[in-house]
């Protein structure tokens, strides 16, 4: 824990060079003075968190369920077998690996190696951290792999050679950046990087995308497509069907977060698509193109469609004439659901359709000029996510769960239309001694908020459970039932609760309850997760002194808010990989492209709607915070670590105590491998226990 005198301003800055902001210089992310402040920090958390008798076990119990070799190993259905990436003590950067579905089925099943990342870091002395691959169809022998140095979103891709397990000589390579690539053929990638001066977003992605050939320089790239400087970024991809063929290519500028625009090409040039902005196009199946609506639209044949909506055009109409194809309604959610996931295989389309914020499966096929949707006899009151889709055969994964059920994976075959359980995770913790219940509190617009909570069963609602309240609150992200594993065994067997708040902001239900909390209405987003902690207040659930709150990202500013702005409801509070000073974030790592969620603090009505809540700028004196554990990674390029850094130092100025740990390496997930993780836990939950769970 940390007070005033721990911070001040290094010795080669004077106080001309920081006008208002006395910690712009954390800002400066490799700074000698930042870096040394860190691991000043860091040495005064760990010494008084791994000190406490709770941190040794919750760490080996984090490590062991992490760790567990009878954990499920998810796959992907690739036309070489199921693919995964597996992490375990040996393996701590991890192995790329391949089975069979009969091996899989069994409880040991034999894999063979494709690329050892561990192997690799030693060959080549890089800390490199594995963000997957991209197969060359139909085929899949070639792949672009990405590699990132630490956990950076910016990876460099090499092309590798999936039969003789070797990156290719002389092969594709794509220097360290954030980028975007994608085959056309053997020989040709399209590309959106850093191509020199001019070619980035303020938010520093690309918007300009080339067509790189075989054998070529990146100085010889052709430019095929640009969007503008102010945009977040653009990217090319192609059209292809589950054969591998080609139908068209194409390139997408996204404006916002949120806003895009299409690009087709034709030999008789590009056109621009007459889809809304707020559209995606997700793919080819059955001979039918998907595009997902997140607004209502009317299209060019005067039909309208509803927000949320996924709708399709005849491929061959749409190729002869994309301005003038005509869309058919696929799918459009009722008033309590939305759309959550999609994917094709050979010639099926499934969704997973969210009622209420559970979920279910449903197969779609289109037929004599119509959708029909069949549901797929999945367990039920439980969360179903798809984790794979054959595009050889109509074959799909998915993963079911709950917050106290063991995952389970099922495979499904349209042939027998009856799942099969595949795999089960072995149980974390003992479950048998809590329950969970769905409830709703009234946001201060008289809004209802649904949220979940997980408490003892024999619980006495007179104040005294320590409960954690989670939340996130933006980018349409929805926070759905998964097992807790490790939150079980380290929080809840203690006899303690846990909820997780579904927020606007969110995609719980649909576009519209994103939209109804962004830009010039985000405090909703704020208002509504003040009101889950004060209902669980009111509900004698728990009380301030046993309440604490706890998200990452915007889940972090979502914290930063809670505690600005309520500061009395909550004892402790988590804020990981945190946004935090919000007249600034557009300065700051990725920060730019979020503008479409916040606003612009340039433009003055933007920057009032901002200023209204930055939490940074809201940490003032005569006020008492609940001593919150922040957490950052050096190593993100997305949530730059200056936002957790400057809160922890504004918190030391102010005389209030505080606990701060940045993670080296991990980007912005704040862990590189599970033993990361594992003390990411221990450091966390230990602190809860020491706040919310003491006498």
């Amino acid at each position: 824990m940390a007070t005033a005198a721990s911070t001040a301003l290094p010795p080669e800055r004077t106080d001309a060079a920081v006008t208002d902001d006395p910690f712009l210089w954390l800002e400066e992310i490799e700074g000698p003075g930042a870096l040394a402040w860190a691991r000043a920090e860091n040495e005064k958390t760990l010494g008084v968190l791994q000190s406490d008798p709770r941190y040794g076990q919750f760490y080996e119990q984090a490590l062991s369920i992490l760790q567990s070799k009878d954990r499920i190993p998810y796959v992907s259905l690739g036309r070489r077998g199921l693919e995964n990436f597996w992490q375990d003590e040996n393996q701590v950067r991890g192995v790329w690996r391949r089975t069979t579905l009969e091996h899989y089925r069994s409880q040991d099943p034999k894999w063979e190696t494709i690329l050892d990342v561990d192997a690799l870091a030693v060959a080549e002395n890089r800390n490199w951290i594995f963000h997957g691959g991209s197969y060359l169809p139909p085929e899949e022998r070639l792949c672009l792999i990405s590699l990132s140095d630490g956990g950076k979103d910016a990876t460099s891709v090499r092309e590798f050679d999936c039969d003789t397990k070797t990156f290719v000589a002389d092969g594709f390579y794509l220097p360290e950046g954030k980028q975007h690539v994608s085959w056309v053929d053997h020989d040709t990638l399209l590309v959106a990087r850093d191509w020199g001066e001019g070619t980035l977003t303020q938010a520093g992605y690309p918007f300009v995308v080339k067509e790189l050939k075989r054998a070529q320089p990146l100085s010889e790239a052709r430019e095929i497509f640009r969007g503008e400087p102010t945009d977040v970024k653009a990217s090319g991809f192609v059209l292809r069907d589950s054969e591998g063929h080609i139908h068209a290519t194409c390139a997408v500028r996204a404006i916002s977060s949120f806003e895009s625009e299409h690009v087709v090409f034709r030999p008789d040039g590009p056109v621009k698509l007459n889809l809304p902005k707020k559209a995606a196009m997700i793919g080819l199946v059955g001979g039918r193109l998907l595009v997902r609506l997140d607004e209502d639209w009317t299209s060019s044949g005067d039909i309208s469609f509803a927000a949320g909506s996924l709708i399709s055009y005849d491929l061959a109409e749409w190729k002869q004439d994309p301005l003038r194809a005509r869309a058919s309604l696929v799918f459009q959610p009722g008033p309590r659901q939305a759309l959550s996931e999609l994917t094709a295989t050979k010639n099926l389309l499934i969704l997973t359709i969210l009622e209420n914020v559970q979920s279910k499966a449903f197969v779609y096929k289109y037929d004599h000029g119509a959708w029909s949707a069949t549901p797929i006899a999945l367990p039920e009151h439980t969360n179903v996510s798809l984790i794979a889709a054959s595009d050889e055969a109509d074959q799909a994964m998915f993963a079911v769960s709950s917050y106290l059920r063991p995952t389970s994976v099922w495979y499904f075959d349209a042939e027998s239309e009856s799942p099969d359980g595949l795999k089960k995770t072995p149980s974390a913790f003992d479950a048998s001694n809590h329950v969970v219940e769905q409830l709703e509190a009234t946001s201060r617009d008289g809004t209802s908020i649904p949220y979940f909570l997980v408490r003892p069963r024999n619980a006495r609602f007179d104040g005294t459970i320590p409960t954690l309240l989670y939340g996130y609150g933006g980018f349409q992200v929805s926070l759905l039932p998964s097992y807790l594993g490790p939150v079980g065994r380290l929080w809840l067997e203690q006899g303690n609760a846990y909820v997780v708040a579904n927020l606007r902001g969110g995609g719980e239900f649909g576009p519209q309850w994103h939209q109804a909390a962004k830009g010039a209405t985000k405090q909703r987003t704020w208002d509504d997760f003040i009101a889950v902690a004060e209902d669980l207040i009111r509900r004698k659930i728990t009380s301030p002194r046993r309440l604490g709150v706890i998200g990452g990202s915007q889940g972090g500013l979502l914290v930063g808010a809670a505690i600005t702005q309520r500061p009395e409801l909550y004892n402790a509070a988590i804020i990981q990989v945190p946004l935090f000073d919000m007249l600034r974030y557009t300065k700051l790592g990725a920060g730019a492209s979020w503008i479409g969620e916040y606003g612009n603090p340039a433009i003055a009505e933007q920057r009032a709607w901002v200023d209204g809540y930055s939490p940074y700028q809201k940490l003032v004196a005569g006020k008492t915070y609940p001593a919150p554990l922040i957490l950052t990674s050096t190593k993100d390029d997305r949530v730059h670590p200056a936002h957790g850094r400057k809160a922890a130092a504004k918190l030391a100025a102010l005389g209030q105590p505080y606990f701060y740990y940045e993670n080296i390496d991990g980007g912005h997930s704040a862990a590189a491998n599970l033993m990361e993780y594992a003390r990411q836990l221990a450091l966390e939950y230990t602190y809860a226990s020491r706040r919310l769970c003491s006498e």
